[in-house]
């Protein structure tokens, strides 16, 4: 559940410009914030059964936007590589300079 938890929390920062105002706040609320079903129900006035539902869907939403884009994807590599750099870099006279270029890549995520 964690492992789904951490997935879903960064499709959700990678493509929440793509939801709608209530999709973004029912997966805000559930995942960031950590509210049951049944606080967001009342929040919102609906049932839990409405609730869940449109968590399902958003989150078969933001699998498919990742399918498709694979942001989420390039971010886990962009960070093994940067990780791998970071091993590499020995005590030569370019070590500075590549340590600044890692921390600029870094920079980017």
């Amino acid at each position: 559940m964690l492992e789904k938890t951490h997935r879903m929390n960064y499709l959700y920062d990678f493509y929440q410009a793509l939801l709608t105002p209530k999709q973004s706040s029912y997966m805000a609320l559930y995942y960031l914030d950590d509210y049951s079903l049944g606080e967001i129900a009342a929040e919102y006035d609906v049932s839990r059964q409405a609730v869940y539902d449109n968590i399902k869907r958003t989150e078969a939403m933001l699998e498919e936007y990742e399918e498709k884009l694979l942001l989420f994807d390039k971010f886990q590599k962009r960070i093994e590589l940067i990780e791998k750099m970071k091993q590499l870099i020995g005590n030569d006279e370019n070590s500075h300079v590549l340590t600044e270029m890692i921390a600029e890549l870094e920079k980017l995520d």
